[in-house]
């Protein structure tokens, strides 16, 4: 058709110029230059063949260089060019093969060379700028006159030009990247070898550019870089190592589909080349000796084509991201290891990189569900398999698969593994560490340990992925492989493990660190500094306690090794040469007790701790290992050692109390190495009793206390604190007294104690200053820190009083303090200093924690002081101040008054400084909430705000918790609120639900507030009077929502949970679980605390028993709101509180009298007609049990239950059928049982009569269970039943074969609650909390341990802790639930299957991936880029209405490439259910939008371009399916849903193609028959192409 369109051209006229000239004028449009390049390359040919084109000689070159210069430059630099739409790339594809032809026309001087460097000139310009318009129009210069560029002549411009086009491909920005790659290159390699070199060199240098246009150049090149055996050794991509690593990184690239795709259509045209005879090839080697990337030898070509058969299969079948059709192809996996491992030298015959590529895939899968799948796998290598040494295995293990460990769902638990079992992944990281550290060449062991810790180190971790990784980091087998680098390495490490909020994984990550290092550092390379120095960066508070399995298998490394440490570098005094751990301690206290040169004067900043805490516990370690040295306890061989070490220090303390002119910093470094001693010596561990270390260390601190106590009453009371920085020596001071206060109250309080004489001087010195400082007029910042100061040591000494009765003496009595606390300023605001006193303060600034903060602690030092008021005087305050009539305490006989003050200090204190005026609050309240209730209700309020705020803040948020709850649900509070009944009452309520709802998004919230109130509760219980549990009966609401409390928790919150219990499972052998103590914050723990309080209680108490009742009354209220509300799916949040609601009411039952139960009892037979899940089923039916055991005058309504109106659900019965099969138990202690048993044969016998077979399973059990106890009582009137009754349990028994009925007798049979469970005697917390949830498939957030209830200690054991236990063999069995398929007979995991023989494989025509570069082709830019192969096939869809219809269709055209699909309205691709049967299609497919008032013309138009038009419907005409072969390019036209094609279009048909028939239906459905037809089109398509082309290799068909 071109080549006619261009003869009728030359027809008109034989002078080109004037032809050519003609098309030049005139807008330029896609038609006008479609048929300027027909008429060029028909010129071309003439000229080619000799023709010379007509007209005068020289004309047609001279013609053709005036259209490129005037009309086609112009148009590729113009607004055409910068068109991106489909119409203007087409005009300039057009233009550029137009101006191909003119450049060949052109002749001498070459006109291609000339615009090729004037499009390299404006490339580079454009490069300068933002890249855009300008170089899109220079790549298509370059396309289209760089295949006329002469190898010899123009051979260095080609080369810049294959360069200048590589550099923008991979550098450029996207669209031009794009162009160039897959346009610019292709043009530029059909100029022939040299040209194709060129680009080959400048695309295969190694150098930066991203991944995806690279992939996308050498797509476009594939032809001709992969062209068989014939191809230049130079050209074959095969053997360039840069290729194939392109490659790879395709193939892992998780990104982008699009590049993996282009990744895998590269190597299967490689080895589809290879395939082909004569085109053996290798790779050049890598830079490490190994196989090479790629090889290939026709020797072994059936192994190589099944393993890369094998690896295809899996690369394309990730793709799908499904992991039910993954599984299955994992096996072939090994298989590839197989075939890469020479059996003979065990040498690697593949690159192992292409294994690691398949993982790479799986583990940056958006679905966690394979990555977890393929990093199992991956750990599970070597349990099987020996692999040799590969540097890329270590390189990717710290890599990739260290990337992928991080995520922390990858680490939950297997369905059907028990909570705190560990984590499985977990599990086989430890494994496979050990095994693969453990085969690694000894010279590579030590860089492969120190890379994988540096990698932890340069990360941010969760706490589960740090913690794994920690365990199994600490379970290699020791050796000689760390260093300084590595041990500093761990430190980073340990540092990121601080990040992490949950404190006991963090703890025992340290832990295990710390394991790492004893293992795994080389100790000749490293110094005892060096290993103090790490010890430091651990927390001795959360891993390395004294006492610890942790801290004696350190002291056993120190010990075993110390000769053998490097000697520190910067070892110069004498002595320090020695490397043994006792000189190395003893010399660190020396030079620590020593004061600094550069330390001096009386305002210098107090020292840093960390040194002082180093120290301390390098002694510590030092002497146990010295105690280690001896094979019994030597005390005197301790006693010298500690005295050698502690020497020094000690006489620096003796000397304080005598020398005043002993350096300030080192008696700050002295008493911090003190206070660290004593802090880091009181064991954790189970020898805390006989710790003769800690005793040793106690003497020798009392030896000082004199010394000490007198240098600390100098300090504090002779105005030697002055400065900001004095502030922290005052606390440290204050620190050291009520250290050696608790010491010497521990050994015995005597009368001549030194601490005695030091107390009331202090008392008395503060007084005096206090009362000094308000006399003075004169403000400086000496005394307003001396005033700070007095009042520190005020709340010192009180808080010691308070908390040591001992020091309560004749001094210390009621009188000036007393007097002098209750008449304090509260609140005092101090003023800052004067203005010649600011330059000082502004000095110490830097150092200080602001004015502010100095002010906040004065203010909390008052409140301090008054607390202790308070409660030593609380007997004295009045209800109303009326009552005190000339108060001697005002403080405490105006409670009002200090009250509204404690309110203003909370408006003004941090948040950190509050506890003392909650403490004051919760004495204060009680005497005033009846005369002063509106104040008491804001203190609540005033209290709950700042709780409420300080929910983010860990550190102070529990302690200020803790108080609020003490304070507002204080027992006396609750008491006199609901005794008055007023506004007070209803905020305590309003309040304690604020706190259960603060529960559900932090955990642990609700355990404070029930812990609290059932202890004081518990405390009340205890009383006599029948009145003592008056106030819990006003709260029961509170008691409820704790038996019904727990959350749904999130993913991440269970698997938390889960590693919890998980290291708290380990015990001992974790430090981290001596040393911090269990908070007991799970939710599980609320409902623990309660169901004890519960069952303390007493039922004969009148007061216990009312409050049992008024429970009972509204969880069974509870239990029917929540079966009112929705429908209980399993496992919901209302299936998991109902479940709860009775297992209390199983909890509360023996105290259930029969006048209780006359009024519950309908509603407790009423729960079991409700359609329940079957864990609650089991909780109702066994309560039932219990009723009828203990009270048999219910067995009426029982009867009753079985006579329901059809409103009830009719297999509601099967709950009471239940509750028949166990009458044995019912009856047990009636001693005339014929007549009830009369009555149940009848009941059962009835009921196996139902329609329905679940009703008449339950039926046929309680039949059985029945009839065997009338033959046991030989009830007489059953004799008439005794044919039917064992006619139909013959029947039931003796059913044939394995269908369903005889499979679920026999499971019902041999269920649990029919075959083992025993209502009475499992009667216990274990059967009601643990085995009967997990027996009926509860999720695992419901089984509450019995462990458990042992661990809670807030509420005391009762006498009867052995009722806890099952006593029954019930907890040994399985779940397994006889109405749900059996749990474990598929359980095995896919891919332990040796190899499968057949498994789903998605289609991905692989040869049509090559981008198509005829004009003629060019559709949406969508399916442009994806590099599809359309088809000529054209469907017309104009007449199909529904969106189901069209949406399928859209995905059937798509699959099997349809160049168009035409609609009525494009406005049906944004239906739900047209996407829904799409699946995204219409993203890949060309749609075109055609009313059915335009199809007359659409058709004629495209029946013009050559298309047949086919009609889908039965006429008279029409041709058979089987028979019909389409044409090429051929248009289908479908009919409308119900009238068809109508017959004004049927005129407009070439052709109608009917489907045979062979059924009675006369038509298909429109979507079905068009699917029909466009695979019959497509199939013949295929075959002529198959036919018309060379054999293909038959693994890549």
């Amino acid at each position: 058709m071109e080549w006619m369109l261009a003869e009728a051209l030359l027809s008109q006229s034989r002078d080109p110029r004037a032809l050519l000239a003609a098309l030049c004028r005139g807008e330029a449009s896609a038609e006008r230059v479609e048929a300027l390049r027909f008429l060029l390359q028909r010129l071309e040919a003439e000229a080619a063949h000799g023709g010379g084109g007509g007209g005068p000689a020289g004309a047609l070159p001279e013609a053709a260089r005036e259209v490129a210069a005037g009309f086609l430059v112009p148009l590729l630099r113009g607004p055409c060019g910068r068109s991106g739409d489909g119409p203007g790339r087409c005009v300039l594809r057009a233009a550029g093969a137009a101006l191909r032809s003119c450049a060949r026309l052109a002749g001498a001087p070459p006109l291609a060379a000339a615009l090729a460097e004037a499009a390299l000139r404006e490339l580079r310009a454009a490069g300068r700028r933002a890249p855009g318009a300008e170089a899109a129009a220079a790549v298509e210069l370059l396309a289209a006159v760089g295949p006329c560029l002469r190898p010899r002549e123009d051979g260095p411009l080609l080369e810049r030009v294959a360069r200048a086009a590589v550099a923008l491909a991979l550098g450029g920005d996207e669209d031009a990247a794009e162009l160039a790659a897959g346009w610019l290159l292709p043009e530029l390699s059909r100029g022939g070898g040299a040209a194709l070199r060129a680009v080959w060199e400048a695309l295969a240098a190694p150098g930066p550019g991203r991944l995806g246009p690279r992939l996308l150049a050498l797509s476009a090149l594939a032809e001709r870089l992969l062209a068989g055996p014939g191809v230049e050794p130079a050209a074959d991509a095969r053997r360039c190592v840069h290729f194939w690593r392109t490659v790879q990184a395709g193939l892992g690239h998780a990104d982008d589909a699009l590049t993996r795709k282009r990744a895998r259509y590269l190597l299967q045209r490689a080895l589809e080349v290879s395939a082909q005879p004569g085109a053996d090839c290798t790779c050049a080697p890598p830079e490490r000796s190994g196989p090479s990337l790629f090889w290939w030898s026709e020797k072994k070509k059936d192994e190589l084509l099944k393993f890369w058969e094998n690896y295809i299969l899996i690369m394309e079948t990730l793709e799908g991201n499904q992991i039910h059709l993954i599984k299955p192809v994992l096996p072939k996996l090994n298989n590839l290891f197989e075939y890469a491992v020479s059996k003979e030298n065990g040498c690697w015959l593949f690159h192992p990189s292409w294994h690691l590529c398949i993982y790479k895939r799986m583990f940056e899968s958006e679905n966690k569900i394979l990555t977890k799948e393929g990093v199992i796998h991956f750990l599970e290598l070597y349990e099987t398999k020996v692999l040799p040494f590969s540097p890329e295995f270590s390189e990717f293990i710290t890599g990739p698969l260290m990337d992928a460990l991080s995520e922390s769902s990858l680490y939950s638990r297997s369905p059907g593994q028990l909570i705190g079992s560990g984590s499985p992944l977990g599990l086989k990281l430890q494994k496979f560490l050990v095994t693969y550290v453990s085969l690694l060449p000894e010279e590579i062991k030590s860089s492969f340990l120190l890379e994988f810790i540096q990698k932890m180190a340069k990360r941010h971790w969760c706490a589960v992925p740090i913690l794994f990784l920690s365990r199994a980091l600490a379970s290699v087998p020791r050796c000689k492989a760390l260093g300084v680098e590595g041990l500093l390495a761990l430190r980073d490490v340990i540092q990121c493990t601080m990040i992490t909020h949950q404190i006991l994984l963090r703890g025992a990550a340290q832990c295990y660190l710390l394991q790492t290092a004893m293992n795994l550092v080389d100790v000749e390379k490293v110094s005892l500094s060096d290993v103090s120095a790490f010890l430091m960066s651990l927390r001795q508070e959360e891993s390395l306690g004294r006492g610890t399995l942790l801290w004696t298998e350190l002291c056993d490394w120190l010990c075993v090794n110390e000769s053998y440490f490097r000697q520190s570098s910067n070892c110069t005094s004498v002595g320090l040469h020695e490397t043994s751990l006792n000189a190395y301690v003893k010399n660190l206290v020396q030079e620590y007790v020593k004061s600094p040169a550069w330390e001096t004067g009386e305002n210098c900043v107090m020292p840093d701790w960390f040194e002082a805490k180093l120290i301390a516990l390098m002694v510590l370690l030092a002497v146990d290992v010295e105690g280690m040295k001896t094979q019994y306890s030597e005390k005197q061989r301790t006693q010298n050692v500690l005295r050698t070490f502690l020497d020094p220090l000690l006489d620096a303390l003796m000397k304080f109390g005598t020398n005043a002119y002993v350096p300030l910093p080192k008696t700050d470094r002295c008493l911090q190495l003190l206070l660290k001693l004593l802090h880091m010596c009181m064991s954790k561990g189970p020898r805390t009793q006989d710790d003769e270390v800690f005793t040793l260390l106690q003497d020798f601190v009392m030896s000082t206390t004199e010394s000490i106590s007198e240098f600390i009453l100098r300090r504090l009371t002779l105005n030697e604190l002055t400065s900001v920085a004095d502030l922290d020596r005052c606390r440290l001071y204050l620190t050291v007294l009520t250290e050696l206060i608790n010491l010497h109250v521990k050994v015995g309080w005597k009368s001549s104690n030194p601490i005695w004489r030091v107390v009331a001087p202090l008392k008395n010195a503060s007084i005096r200053h206090l009362q000094e400082m308000d006399s003075r007029q004169e403000l400086t910042l000496g005394s307003q820190i001396q005033r700070v100061v007095s009042m520190a040591v005020l709340a010192a000494v009180c808080g010691a009083v308070d908390q040591r009765p001992e020091l309560q003496l004749d001094s210390l009595g009621a009188g000036p303090l007393e007097r002098f606390l209750s008449s304090l300023q509260l609140n005092h605001v101090l003023q800052k200093p004067h203005a010649e006193e600011r330059g000082s303060f502004s000095e110490d600034s830097a150092s200080s924690q602001g004015w502010g903060k100095i002010v906040a602690q004065y203010t909390h030092d008052q409140w301090v002081c008054l607390s202790f008021l308070l409660k030593k005087y609380h007997t004295l305050i009045p209800t109303t101040e009326r009552d005190a009539l000339e108060p001697l305490l005002p403080a405490v006989q105006m409670p009002a008054r200090t009250l509204k003050s404690a309110l203003e200090a909370l408006a003004v204190l941090p948040s950190n400084q509050v506890l003392p005026v909650f403490h004051c609050m919760k004495i204060l309240v009680p005497k005033l909430l009846t005369s002063c209730e509106s104040l008491c209700i804001e203190s609540f309020d005033v209290a709950w705000k700042i709780i409420s705020s300080l929910s983010n803040t860990q550190l102070i948020f529990w302690p200020n918790l803790k108080a609020f709850v003490q304070f507002v649900f204080d027992n006396k509070i609750l008491t006199l609120a609901a005794k008055i009944k007023g506004q007070a009452y209803f905020k305590i309520k309003e309040i304690m639900y604020k706190i259960i709802e603060m529960s559900a998004v932090k955990t642990g919230v609700f355990n404070i507030l029930i812990s609290h109130c059932c202890q004081s509760w518990v405390a009340s219980a205890s009383d006599a009077s029948q009145g003592s549990l008056l106030s819990a009966k006003n709260y029961s609401e509170l008691v409820l929502e704790a038996c019904v409390f727990g959350t749904v928790f999130r993913r991440d919150q269970r698997l938390i949970q889960d590693v919890q219990t998980f290291v708290e499972n380990l015990g001992h052998d974790c430090a981290a679980n001596v040393i911090m103590e269990n908070t007991k914050r799970e939710d599980c723990y609320v409902r623990i605390c309660a169901v004890k309080f519960l069952y303390l209680l007493d039922g004969s108490n009148m007061s216990h028993k009312l409050f049992v009742e008024d429970l009972a009354i509204k969880l069974l209220d509870k239990d029917a709101s929540l079966s009112e509300s929705r429908t209980c799916y399993v496992n919901s949040l209302q299936h998991r509180v109902k479940n709860r609601i009775w297992q209390t009411l199983l909890v509360l039952f023996p105290r259930f009298d029969q006048n209780f139960m006359n009024g519950i009892i309908d509603k407790i037979f009423q729960a079991g007609f409700i359609n329940n899940q079957a864990s609650i089923k089991y909780f109702i039916e066994w309560i039932i049990i219990l009723i009828l055991h203990k009270f048999p005058q219910f067995l009426p309504k029982f009867w009753d239950c079985f006579s329901y109106g059809e409103e009830k659900p009719k297999t509601s019965v099967c709950t009471f059928l239940a509750v028949l099969s166990h009458l044995e138990v019912i009856t047990e202690d009636i001693p005339e049982k014929k007549l009830i048993l009369k009555q149940a044969l009848v009941t059962a016998l009835q009921w196996c009569l139902s329609h329905n077979f679940s009703v008449r399973l339950y039926a046929l059990v309680a039949l059985k269970k029945v009839w065997i106890l009338c033959q046991a009582w030989r009830v007489e009137d059953s004799d008439a039943l005794t044919s039917v009754v064992e006619s139909i349990l013959h029947q039931v028994e003796s059913v044939h074969g394995a269908g369903n009925a005889r499979r679920n007798w026999q499971r019902i049979q041999e269920h649990f609650f029919f075959a083992t469970f025993h209502p009475l005697k499992d009667y216990c917390l274990e059967t009601i909390f643990y085995i009967l949830p997990r027996l009926s498939g509860l999720i695992e957030d419901e089984w509450i341990a019995i462990s458990k209830f042992a661990k809670y200690t807030d509420i005391p054991l009762d006498a009867g802790f052995q009722w806890y236990l099952s006593q029954t063999q019930l907890g040994e069995l399985k779940p397994g639930d006889w109405s749900q398929q059996d749990i474990g007979s598929n359980s095995g995991r896919t891919d332990d299957q040796l190899e499968w023989t057949d498994v789903q494989k998605k289609i991905i025509p692989w040869k049509n991936n090559i981008p198509d570069l005829d004009l003629e082709l060019m559709f949406q830019d969508r399916a442009a880029k994806l590099g599809k192969s359309l088809s000529r096939l054209i469907v017309v869809a104009s007449l199909i209405n529904k969106p189901t219809n069209l949406g399928g269709l859209c995905r059937t055209c798509e699959v099997f490439g349809a160049s168009v699909l035409v609609l009525g309205n494009l406005q049906c691709v944004s239906d739900k259910q047209f996407q829904h049967l799409s699946v995204s299609a219409e993203q890949w497919l060309p749609l075109v939008e055609v009313k059915p008032s335009q199809l007359i013309d659409y058709l004629q138009q495209k029946k013009a371009e050559g298309y047949t038009i086919i009609g889908v419907e039965q006429t008279t005409k029409s041709v058979d399916l089987i028979q019909y072969h389409f044409p090429e390019k051929s248009l289908l036209l479908l009919g409308n849903e119900r009238e068809g094609i109508p017959a004004n279009l049927i005129q407009q048909l070439d052709v109608c193609v009917e489907i045979p028939q062979q059924g009675i239906v006369r038509s298909l459905n429109v979507h079905v028959s068009g699917a029909l037809l466009i695979w019959e089109y497509t199939r013949q398509q295929l075959l002529g192409h198959r036919d018309s082309r060379h054999e293909v290799v038959p693994y890549l068909r």
